[in-house]
């Protein structure tokens, strides 16, 4: 069994969503384990002890890395301190690779174990980073179907046990009976993102366009480490913003607006057909246009390897373009029927249920 003084460190909101799930699946095996990290209100829920919090860490696109090179060097000199004096033996890194990767690197130096717990998406870009990951990463916990053949071919065993995802929304279904929402029409729901950045740049188009379903109420899913403050511009008696009630909202909703991401796989898994939507500064854009080279950016898209929902990237990200694809997929839409077969399919490849589970037993052991 692996020590215990444990540090979790992730930098997104879908990081800190499950890895709060693995915290809670080690602790129930392991009750003496002492959690330390950098996360949200979730992993704070869980029991770890939170020593920075999200708000400080999520920054999008190379731009807006470049203009916060001091905070993030200042960040990386913060986790190694904190590591060395609350006497961290194992550290557990969820996604965020750019930090991680380095911590990775330092953390191996010291001596102490590193286990990574959602896999940098190297497939798609920086593919050099196999090799970091072979030297200092002692285990590596996928939670992508194919990502485990794509370790293989460089001679690296990375574990897949299910999407921790179906588990959650399991948890929901379970835990929710009830519907939440009253509203007399069928709802358009908007999935921004939980950037700020992607807020300013996205959410108005996408209003535009859900304005244009006469016929529907709108709803924007507020991500819980933002400020309502952000979404104050946007508010109009005809909008309708909902805090921490994402899986609420999808459960009712009869087509989403969504920004690439988790939240795309989240949308199909509640089965609501969904146009996936893309942008970023000009320069972040000519930079990621150079540098990834992948066929689709949802993770829907790539997980069945073909396009099943359509995704409007940069300059297509219109709102006239996001409403002509809407139009296509509401009920009765000329592509509806096909978009929720492919989900079926969707989640036939991410395997069963209980996947926090068994990764919590197999890193602990």
């Amino acid at each position: 069994m692996i020590p215990k003084r444990i540090f979790v460190l992730t930098g997104e909101a879908s990081g800190d969503l499950h890895a709060s799930n693995l915290i809670k699946e080690m602790k129930a095996i392991d009750h003496s384990a002492v959690f330390f990290g950098w996360g949200g209100d979730k992993m704070k829920n869980a029991g770890v002890q939170i020593l920075k919090e999200l708000k400080d860490l999520s920054f999008m696109g190379f731009l807006e890395i470049l203009f916060n090179l001091r905070k993030i060097r200042k960040n990386f000199m913060d986790c190694r301190e904190q590591i060395l004096r609350n006497e961290i033996d194992t550290v557990i890194l969820v996604d965020y690779p750019g930090f991680n990767l380095r911590m990775a690197k330092w953390c191996w130096t010291r001596g102490i174990k590193v286990f990574y717990y959602i896999s940098p998406q190297i497939w798609a870009w920086k593919k050099n980073r196999i090799f970091t990951i072979k030297k200092y990463v002692d285990a590596m916990y996928c939670i992508l179907p194919f990502e485990v053949e794509f370790y293989k071919a460089f001679q690296y065993d990375a574990h897949y046990f299910g999407h921790p995802l179906l588990d959650e929304i399991k948890k929901y279904h379970k835990e929710n009976t009830e519907n939440l929402f009253t509203s007399q029409r069928p709802i358009v729901a908007i999935l921004p993102g939980s950037r700020k950045q992607e807020i300013e740049r996205k959410l108005p188009v996408m209003l535009e366009a859900a304005k244009k379903l006469k016929d529907y109420s709108i709803y924007v899913a507020c991500a819980p480490n933002l400020s309502q403050s952000v979404f104050q511009k946007y508010q109009s008696e005809e909008v309708h913003f909902v805090e921490n009630q994402t899986y609420a909202l999808l459960t009712v909703a009869k087509v989403a607006i969504v920004t690439s991401g988790t939240a795309t796989l989240e949308t199909a898994l509640f089965k609501v057909p969904q146009v996936v939507c893309y942008k970023s500064s000009a320069v972040s854009y000519f930079i990621a246009k150079q540098l990834i080279k992948v066929k689709f950016i949802s993770l829907v898209n790539l997980i069945l390897d073909k396009r099943v929902v359509s995704e409007l990237i940069q300059y297509d990200c219109t709102s006239e373009k996001i409403y002509d694809e809407l139009v296509k997929i509401l009920p009765g839409g000329s592509e509806t029927k096909k978009m929720l077969e492919e989900y079926t399919k969707l989640i036939q490849l991410l395997g069963e249920s209980g996947a926090s589970k068994r990764i919590a037993a197999h890193l602990l052991n």
